[in-house]
């Protein structure tokens, strides 16, 4: 039986009612997106169509999910909210603290020694608060929910930006920072600006070498890393319907990489046999009633351009394998001739060091079976691996049932290396080099989501590359970039030529799912006497003291702590590897504040001028002189400041150390919520080339925050070394609540006020 299959049920029970008042109320057939969202309004049925990128709209989500690395700041701040128990159903998931070295056992008993003090927290809380909790080694937190959680026409949100991945079993699901998970935890609606709707249609059908993950590789180089924003992905067509359940969670895992607020796919049969499969046969009986709402209208199907803001039309038949990176995942390559000729003329390294198959987005059995097709065909045909090879299954049930059925068996007579059911190399969470600054330049090809620089081994000239487990394979057996699986021949150990098959695998265990112990603890039912210690000197926990409200003043006199140039992730501007084990530390993590930035003035990371000196340091330094003497700063950035991640490290961080202001070209979605959340300024300049006129010694005086105020410009003067001055406007989309947060000093601070 499912989790929580009496919530499960109430959502069934509601949504035809609720659909029916949105078509209404909108006055058209409604896509499954919408649906969605329309039946889960924080004030139930609706009454008023919303309008697409505009309306700030409040949801009642069903459930929460939270991984360790974000959990901890996540459950600190809801300790402070008040409450004796979660509103929802919420999961905690421990992945993200298990460092992949030398194997699963031993990796994972390494993980289980040195954060245990982290561990022994997260499941205490879980269980004071009434959160179900996975123990470390149970399985990446995405696998696990899809696998549990995930259901048709459902909404849930995470505390990591690849919650997403449960649009593969048709929900959305959205990834948010800690203090948007902390206000459904506490019982409040969660906000989300409506999104607009981009419409994918898959004709044709995969087959040979072309997998789920190239359709997203594909729609990556069609939209970049930045064209989803705002915006939820909704899949139909004969080659969506005609695609397995966890391919269509890859898609979905990936669509973070584009910037969308999420991606799905309507209920087919594909999911059906899923939940089946997974001992969720109640669940697949309940949707398959009510199961006209919990996909599009044919209409929208059958006229998508009159529906959707964006369509784009992929033909799966004339699809081939692709290669997307380095450093980017939106940069794609067809295998074969193009990648060499594309790799010559950029210094690609062409030699490949490892392959990777594993993560969130690609670790299911389905994964595993057709990546360990092409490993058996490399045994048969007396291949050598030409590159390493390491191994990441999604969870217990997924190892488990693979090592029965002898998957892992054919991997590791090729030497590869298992590791723990856990999200590994792809976060960074890799012992590769004792020295990764100096480490050498090098390809490595995986089938994560993200290839950022230094993301994955913390080598700065790694370059990575994503593709499908099988495409990753091959690559390690060939060892080359420029492999070409479906053309080009290897010589095997005899000096025979051969050539690889195309890769077969199974959609489902033919012999079903197994596992003796999955890894989840339930909470007691009454958590009141559970005591949560953390230790005062502890240096990976630490309790939160409230951030301080507004004075109601302008901000004046205030400094330039980086002007970041070009890029600037998450990653950039709050680490994970190493940095993951003081997540549950404010203190200690913002000592990686933007030290990832490149300083526009010098190109240099973790380089910038102290105005109060004139000398140059580490920016967590300077920005540590310039809390201590009392004067606030800003931080200026390019397009799409804080891509990638949900961690809300990357805005909690500048405000712990006194950073008033980040001013930007433009902002990913999560990253802008995460600032106003905790009482940030978070603005838009009106005219982009006023990123140019932010001089390295400037100083910065705010005209007329005092009038702060939803749909008004703001003004800020900008005085430079010289005496001279500028003054320009700045854009925001605070709406009144919003700007609630910023007076008071954070979202959780309103919170607190209101409950008291």
């Amino acid at each position: 039986m499912a989790f929580d299959i009496d919530m499960i049920k109430k959502v069934y029970s509601q949504v035809a009612e609720r659909v029916n008042a949105a078509r209404e109320v909108t006055g058209k057939p409604l896509t499954l997106a919408e649906k969605i969202l329309y039946a889960h309004l924080w004030d139930g049925k609706p009454t008023k169509a919303f309008v697409k990128g505009k309306d700030y709209v409040d949801f009642a989500p069903d459930r929460i999910a939270c991984q360790d690395a974000t959990a901890q700041m996540a459950l600190l701040q809801f300790m402070q909210a008040g409450k004796d128990k979660v509103a929802v159903p919420t999961t905690v998931h421990c992945d993200h603290l298990i460092q992949a070295k030398v194997g699963a056992d031993k990796d994972l008993q390494s993980a289980l020694n040195t954060s245990s003090e982290v561990f022994n927290f997260l499941e205490s809380v879980s269980n004071k608060y009434g959160i179900g909790f996975w123990k470390p080694g149970a399985g990446i937190i995405h696998q696990v929910v899809l696998e549990n959680y995930a259901f048709p026409g459902g909404m849930m949100i995470g505390t990591d930006s690849h919650t997403v991945n449960a649009g593969g079993l048709g929900m959305v699901a959205i990834g948010v920072g800690g203090a948007d998970a902390v206000d459904v935890m506490a019982g409040m609606p969660w906000e989300l600006k409506f999104p607009k709707l981009i419409g994918v249609k898959l004709t044709g059908k995969l087959s040979g070498w072309t997998a789920p993950k190239d359709v997203i590789l594909k729609v990556a180089e069609i939209l970049t890393v930045k064209g989803g924003t705002g915006a939820i992905v909704e899949y139909f067509g004969p080659g969506a319907k005609a695609m397995s359940c966890t391919g269509k969670g890859t898609i979905c895992n990936m669509g973070a990489e584009i910037g969308a607020t999420t991606s799905t796919f309507g209920y087919d049969e594909s999911m059906e046999r899923y939940l089946r499969a997974t001992d969720r046969e109640d669940v697949a009986n309940a949707a398959n009633e009510v199961k006209e709402h919990l996909t599009g209208d044919p209409e929208v199907y059958a006229h998508p351009e009159q529906y959707f803001d964006q369509v784009i039309e992929i033909n799966l038949s004339e699809l081939g394998p692709l290669l997307n990176g380095p450093f980017t995942p939106d940069l794609s390559t067809e295998v074969g001739d193009s990648m060499t000729e594309k790799a010559t003329a950029n210094d690609w390294p062409i030699q490949v060091e490892w392959g990777l198959i594993g993560s969130c987005t690609n670790s299911s059995y389905e994964d595993l079976s057709r990546a360990s097709s092409i490993a058996q065909q490399a045994i048969d045909k007396g291949l050598k691996m030409k590159a390493e090879l390491g191994i990441n299954p999604g969870s217990e049930q997924v190892r488990y049932t693979a090592e029965r059925d002898g998957l892992l068996d054919i991997f590791e007579k090729l030497d590869a290396k298992i590791f723990t059911n856990a999200c590994g190399p792809c976060i960074g969470q890799w012992a590769r080099y004792s020295d990764p600054k100096n480490a050498p330049k090098n390809s490595i090809v995986h089938s994560f989501n993200r290839n950022f620089a230094k993301r994955a081994d913390g080598n700065p000239n790694t370059h990575a590359f994503v593709a499908s487990p099988e495409l990753t394979a091959a690559i390690a057996v060939a060892g080359r970039l420029d492999f070409n699986p479906i053309e080009d021949k290897l010589i095997n150990e005899d000096g025979q030529e051969v050539m690889f098959d195309e890769p077969t695998g199974w959609e489902l265990p033919p012999k079903g799912f197994e596992v003796e112990d999955a890894g989840y603890l339930a909470p007691v039912e009454d958590g009141s006497s559970v005591e949560v210690v953390v230790a005062p000197d502890s240096e990976r926990l630490q309790l939160l003291t409230p951030f301080e409200p507004w004075d109601g003043k302008n901000i004046t006199g205030a400094k330039l702590l980086i002007k970041a140039y070009g890029k600037c992730t998450t990653d950039h501007i709050s680490m994970a590897g190493p940095w993951l084990r003081y997540r549950g530390h404010l203190d200690n993590i913002s000592n990686n504040c933007l030290i990832g930035a490149e300083n526009a003035f010098n190109k240099k990371t973790n380089f910038v001028k102290n105005q109060l000196t004139g000398e140059y340091d580490g920016v967590p330094n300077v920005q540590r002189a310039y809390k201590a003497a009392g004067i606030p700063t800003i931080v200026v950035g390019d397009h799409n400041y804080g891509e990638g991640s949900s961690r809300e490290h990357a805005a909690m961080e500048p405000r712990h150390l006194g950073v008033r202001a980040v001013i930007v070209k433009s902002f990913a979605r999560i990253h802008e919520t995460n600032l106003k959340k905790q009482g940030m300024l978070g603005l838009t300049f009106d005219n982009e080339s006023d990123y140019d006129l932010i001089q390295e010694d400037d100083t910065f005086n705010f005209l007329d925050l005092d009038q702060f105020a939803p749909d008004k410009q703001l003004t800020l003067e900008i005085v430079h070394a010289d005496g001279s001055k500028d003054t320009i406007t700045l854009n925001h989309t605070y709406n009144a609540p919003q700007i609630e947060w910023f007076k008071e000093g954070s979202a959780l601070n309103l919170i607190k006020k209101q409950n008291a």
